[in-house]
């Protein structure tokens, strides 16, 4: 089992799952992203981070701690153009992609199915 105690075993966990992410899926990596993930999840709930966020607050929060770009989340959400309209507030996530961006990003669906406001 994968244990953070600190900030800065969180913030190479989140290094570490940045890398992890890039890399093609085998079963081994497959299962330390897996472990990894929840490690961190545990860690965000302990210390309460992410909690005050709205989804799209906590996908950007997240996509900036992992020196992400919105043409990352294409292969989660989908289109670039649904990724935009997604992070600009102009469509609401649905299940599916609340499913993808748990598993993905690593945030608590608890956080990602909040309700929130989007532009018109």
């Amino acid at each position: 089992m994968i244990s953070i105690t600190n900030d800065k075993d969180y913030h190479q966990a989140l290094s570490d799952f940045k890398e992890l992410i890039s890399i093609q899926d085998d079963d081994g990596l497959s299962l330390r992203r897996y472990k990894l993930a929840l490690a961190i999840e545990e860690y965000e709930r302990r210390n309460q981070i992410l909690t005050d966020m709205d989804p799209i607050e906590a996908i950007q929060h997240r996509m900036n701690q992992l020196e992400m770009k919105q043409k990352d989340l294409v292969d989660v959400i989908g289109f670039k153009s649904r990724v935009s309209e997604i992070l600009n507030r102009r469509r609401k996530l649905t299940i599916e992609m609340v499913r993808k961006i748990n598993t993905f990003l690593i945030i608590p669906s608890e956080i990602l199915i909040r309700d929130y406001p989007t532009q018109s």
